[in-house]
């Protein structure tokens, strides 16, 4: 039987109130409710105070370059299929810099779970603008306020028709916690946006704010609907759903190869030393 004292209790490096706490303690629930063992996990995560999140857990952990996290997951995936591949970072690392590898995971269908802690800023290099930084924000980079529209990673993974798309808040961990287990069941990409307050560097989305705004998604909403789930996706502002988006049933990218696991297969040495010569 698994437990939360399985996967550790550390000190953190975040700054007081930073909701990467609340993020940890519900993946931490998810991965119990999941009955998930720690060797049976495997976290991914890129560069930024959310990428450091695996590091206070008792887990496989690849720590890897900014943005580039998703190609680590979907090759320890596609090699060991048994695994449970958890992708963790934050909107700068997954729609800025790593913008290129969420569009093609989306498209195959990888089946990983994308955990993306968004605060709207550039946390640990000292607050410049994100690709989801809404416009006329002030920041130290953009003191005259950020001109580009805002990305919303929602709909444009519901425009593309992803296996799972899900939206929480830090401030509503056990409702977080259940959306992270159905996102690591979901047999393909699983997406799920996690809104949270930068204490330090975004004075725009508060906790408040976003407690103000953010409501559960009702019972008899159906996330197979697709135009449902797009015009849901639009809706931010005076009021923000969090819950299960879009959801379908898409061959994930291992269903669809079916080629088998490298891990455990034998090595046939002749043929590596074959490749190895013809080098010569």
């Amino acid at each position: 039987m698994v437990t939360l004292a399985d996967y550790g209790n550390y000190e953190t490096a975040w700054c007081p109130g930073c909701g990467n706490f609340s993020i940890l303690e519900a993946v931490k629930k998810a991965l119990v409710a999941g009955r998930l063992q720690p060797r049976q996990v495997l976290f991914v995560s890129g560069i930024g105070q959310a990428a450091k999140a695996p590091h206070y857990l008792n887990a496989n952990v690849f720590n890897g370059l900014h943005g580039r996290s998703l190609p680590v997951a979907t090759g320890a995936k596609l090699a060991n299929p048994d695994l449970t591949v958890i992708v963790e970072s934050g909107d700068g690392c997954h729609y800025g810099e790593g913008g290129n590898h969420f569009l093609a995971a989306i498209r195959r269908n990888i089946d990983v779970t994308l955990l993306v802690h968004n605060n709207q800023i550039y946390g640990l290099t000292k607050g410049q603008a994100s690709p989801t930084t809404e416009e006329q924000v002030v920041t130290k980079a953009q003191p005259e306020g950020v001109t580009s529209a805002p990305f919303n990673p929602i709909e444009v993974a519901v425009a593309m028709e992803a296996g799972f798309v899900a939206r929480g808040f830090s401030g509503m961990v056990d409702h977080l916690a259940g959306l992270i287990q159905q996102g690591i069941a979901h047999p393909g990409f699983a997406l799920i946006d996690i809104l949270q307050p930068c204490v330090s560097f975004n004075k725009v989305n508060t906790f408040a704010w976003y407690k103000k705004r953010c409501y559960p998604l009702s019972e008899d909403y159906d996330p197979t609907n697709w135009g449902t789930a797009m015009q849901t996706a639009k809706e931010w502002g005076a009021k923000i759903p969090v819950g299960i988006i879009y959801r379908n049933t898409r061959p994930s990218f291992g269903e669809r190869v079916g080629r088998g696991q490298l891990v455990g297969s034998a090595i046939d040495t002749s043929v590596i030393e074959g490749i190895m010569r013809s080098f010569h």
